[in-house]
């Protein structure tokens, strides 16, 4: 099945709650960017994202964090496409030691799990 993978890095600005926690619904916004280019690589469209199924938040993400987002197309109906996506954490700043120290996580931690369907409305499938 079609996979995308995005990895970035969230800013100060993302930090919503105290101590430079990163609201849960930033994590939700990168996986529907992940659910565009799965699209895209599909049919040729953006589509529309319709619904989750499941969102099961694991881990905290703050601010400095470096975050990997994977999604993949895991069953394609008529138009509707379901996905998987999981955000893990992969870089972690380590302020206790410096300012600019970071680690990079040999066993990266996983943060948030979806379950969610877009839909291709099928005049606007132009692949597959």
């Amino acid at each position: 099945m079609t996979k995308s993978l995005i990895r970035l890095r969230m800013s100060t600005a993302d930090a919503h709650y105290g101590g430079n926690l990163v609201d849960g619904a930033k994590i939700l916004q990168l996986f529907g960017d992940v659910a565009t280019e799965l699209l895209i690589k599909q049919d040729g469209d953006e589509g529309l994202f319709k619904a989750y199924s499941s969102v099961e938040f694991i881990a905290p993400v703050y601010a400095g964090d470096y975050i990997e987002v994977v999604g993949e197309i895991t069953k394609i109906g008529k138009s509707s496409r379901e996905m998987s996506f999981e955000a893990r954490k992969v870089i972690i700043p380590r302020i206790d030691i410096s300012d600019s120290a970071c680690d990079f996580l040999e066993e990266p931690i996983i943060v948030c799990k979806a379950i969610g369907t877009c839909v291709v409305p099928i005049g606007n499938q132009r692949k597959g």
